[in-house]
């Protein structure tokens, strides 16, 4: 199910031409000199989105991958391959009172730039396209 998409991304697998999403470093955790993690701040931007609810966290995770990548190679209203942006992020949800995760995800993906004013339609309904406020991500 995944050849054709995959089979794009090799083609298009130039490290020159995964677009960075601009960030402002507010915090860098390492210890020994190994890096922790990174609290980044995005500003304002639009990101397809998917949220997913798989029995294992994980499954949520690689299947909203998997959906997201079908858009981005090609399964959208533009029919282009959109390109890779890094890094593809992963929200996780927690129950009302913020004490204990569920299994509910969001997977997204930063549109490019050039398709931030007008982004591509998902064929997927289950994807939507979300215009976020300037974001704190932790990213490691």
């Amino acid at each position: 199910d995944m050849a054709e998409p995959i089979q794009q991304l090799t083609r298009n697998n130039n490290p020159q031409e995964r677009q960075t999403i601009p960030f402002t470093l507010i915090q860098r955790k390492e210890k020994l000199g190994d890096l922790l993690y990174e609290k980044r701040q995005y500003g304002k931007a639009k990101w397809a989105c998917i949220k997913m609810k798989e029995k294992q966290y994980e499954q949520s995770i690689c299947l909203g991958f998997m959906k997201l990548m079908r858009y981005i190679c090609e399964q959208n209203s533009s029919g282009l391959y959109l390109g890779i942006t890094v890094p593809i992020v992963t929200i996780v949800h927690t129950n009302e009172a913020h004490s204990a995760m569920t299994q509910a995800v969001t997977v997204a993906y930063y549109l490019p730039e050039v398709l931030q004013d007008e982004p591509p339609h998902p064929f997927d309904s289950d994807i939507i396209i979300e215009e976020w406020p300037a974001t704190i991500v932790y990213s490691r």
